[in-house]
């Protein structure tokens, strides 16, 4: 069974620590078919004085937040109607597209091509899968049914959805977005 060794500075917290466990567990699981019990992940830490590169020592980076949870809060506040909460999300760059849009670059934009469609829209979230991407760039999928009520007032439920994100730094770079809200426009 597979044995994952990892040497940390010491300075980072549990939860870090815990998140390097699950995604190096993962990412054997990922290519060979052991048993989740079967792979082992040790992380030994050493002081920073005892870590030396280029005759210096070193002090470790701070951890990049979890990119889910980095989209669940941009989601959330945005869903709060949060503008600048949800900006401060953003990476340099931003730039999101939905059904049938080009590319915008301000929410002030997803307001405006909203208006005319719904009056409001809220997500039930069936999950949220994150893996690293290209380079420096984390991915982020979440799935779920949107509810909420269209302009003349009628309630609609149901409709199914999947949003991918790209973050770089902990920053959401790009959201794309993909939902049945046309086809079930003018049904309920």
């Amino acid at each position: 069974m597979p044995v994952v060794e990892l040497h940390l500075i010491k300075g980072y917290g549990e939860e870090d620590k815990r998140r390097l466990g699950h995604a190096l567990t993962d990412a054997v699981r990922f290519v060979l078919p052991a048993p989740l019990d079967g792979i082992t992940v040790m992380i030994h830490e050493m002081a920073p004085d005892a870590y030396y590169r280029g005759r210096d020592t070193k002090t470790p980076a701070p951890a990049l937040p979890d990119p889910a949870e980095v989209v669940r809060a941009y989601l959330a506040a945005m869903e709060a109607r949060d503008l600048d909460a949800a900006r401060a999300m953003q990476g340099d760059g931003f730039t999101m597209y939905f059904p049938g849009t080009g590319p915008m670059a301000d929410l002030s934009e997803l307001i405006d091509w909203a208006r005319p469609r719904y009056s409001f829209v809220t997500k039930t979230y069936d999950g949220f899968d994150a893996m690293p991407g290209a380079g420096d760039t984390s991915v982020v999928y979440c799935r779920g049914t949107l509810s909420g009520e269209w302009l003349d007032g009628t309630a609609f439920s149901g409709i199914r959805f999947i949003d991918r994100f790209e973050l770089i730094g902990g920053r959401i770079t790009r959201q794309d977005v993909w939902n049945d809200m046309g086809e079930m426009r003018g049904r309920t």
